[in-house]
């Protein structure tokens, strides 16, 4: 098990606490093993794994306990036998019906400290949420950076270098579970094809009562194909509509909702950075995993610009940042990024292969006149920083620890 210090540094100050803590991000992206972590945490401080009651409502044997009162008194007996403070760890609550009234109740009822992780980001947006309103904490959980995937693939490859592992990266992306099969490529891909299916079917079509399948497949491809691509609802009702499907764009959009809600997608607002509005139009989306987008559409290597784009948006929402698109003027910085008041503009290209595309990517930030950090990110090996704008190679930025 890898630490992922940089989620159990945020959950650390509020384990003990009464606040319920929740953990979402999409299914299979190590949200489990941060249930393992904290556990581990805890025994470490003294206290005894008998006081732990875990259950993961995806295991067939736990199928009795998916309503609130079942639940509930299933808990408080088992409680009940247990000296001291119980700690409660729920996997995958979204499967029990009306849990949050379960949760609240036994947040009110028993002495504990209750962790939960979840596959949806409405997890804590119906009405009954209101009933935990303002008493939890969520984290989201994403696939493992580029530290964490080396981390674990370099003692497989060790003579594999920064660049080679980078490379690997590039097609495998950051699902957990492929260290296990030690990152071979064909059951690697299987794997994730099979975990896009599982996405597909359980989070989005289940959840959401889709009827017409075939049509958010090829929603869903539409996107996979343009990560990082600005479009809107109509583009795409023209592109289906070229493959003889018709939709309505409410319905598309609706679609593209119901994947960011499972975790697949990441949509991104572009705002103007002059005038300070978000603009309505023409948002761009990212894939929860570059891997995926591998096994499933392929074309990584052909599309390594876009994938560049999208391995460094995950890295700033990792770090913390709330990003948009910024537009200045004609000119689109990829990712404006804000952190409390700290800003960082980031800009990211392929190769700065001629003088035009060196004067594009660095000319993005002509018209911005304040101090916060601005940079340039491609997979050059020269530094090429100029005028106050830092160059990095990709892999270096994302390997820093800071970015000043």
């Amino acid at each position: 098990m890898i630490k992922r210090e940089q989620y159990m540094s945020r959950i650390r100050p509020f384990i003990g606490t009464e606040l319920i803590k929740v953990m979402t991000g999409i299914r299979r992206c190590g949200k489990s093993v941060m249930l393992e972590l904290i556990k581990q945490e805890l025994t470490e401080s003294g206290v005894n794994p008998a006081q732990f009651i875990s259950i993961n409502f995806e295991d067939m044997g736990y199928t009795h306990l998916q309503t609130a009162k079942a639940l509930h008194d299933e808990i408080v007996q088992s409680a009940s036998e247990i000296a001291g403070k119980v700690y409660l760890f729920f996997d995958e609550i979204q499967e029990v019906k009306e849990w949050e009234r379960c949760v609240n109740s036994l947040r009110i009822k028993l002495d504990c400290d209750i962790y939960i992780t979840g596959s949806n980001a409405k997890l804590l947006s119906g009405e009954l949420a209101t009933y935990l309103g303002g008493r939890y904490v969520e984290f989201v959980i994403y696939p493992f950076s580029f530290r964490e995937f080396m981390a674990l693939y370099q003692p497989t490859e060790p003579e594999a270098t920064t660049q080679k592992c980078f490379q690997k990266y590039l097609l495998s992306g950051g699902m957990p579970y492929l260290a296990n099969i030690g990152y071979a490529d064909a059951p690697s891909k299987q794997y994730l094809h099979d975990l896009f299916n599982s996405v597909q079917l359980k989070d989005i079509v289940k959840r959401n009562k889709i009827r017409d399948v075939d049509l958010l497949e090829r929603i869903i491809a539409y996107v996979m194909a343009n990560v990082g691509n600005t479009f809107s609802a109509t583009s795409l009702a023209r592109f289906l509509k070229n493959e003889r499907r018709t939709a309505a764009s409410e319905t598309i959009l609706n679609y593209i909702k119901y994947c960011c809600d499972a975790y697949l997608f990441y949509q991104v607002k572009r705002q103007d950075l002059q005038g300070k509005q978000i603009l309505a139009s023409n948002e761009k989306y990212y894939i929860a995993d570059h891997g995926i987008r591998e096994a499933v559409f392929g074309g990584n290597t052909r599309d390594i610009n876009l994938i560049l784009e999208n391995i460094v948006y995950l890295e700033l929402l990792r770090r913390g940042y709330v990003v948009t698109v910024g537009r200045t003027g004609n000119k689109e910085i990829d990712f404006v990024c804000d952190r409390q008041g700290e800003r960082l503009y980031v800009q990211v290209a392929y190769l700065l292969a001629s003088d035009e595309t060196v004067a594009r990517e660095f000319g993005v930030y002509d018209n911005i006149r304040d101090n916060f950090p601005k940079y340039v990110v491609s997979m050059d090996e020269f530094d090429m920083s100029r005028n106050g704008i830092k160059h990095r190679n990709i892999r270096d930025f994302l390997l820093m620890e800071e970015w000043h």
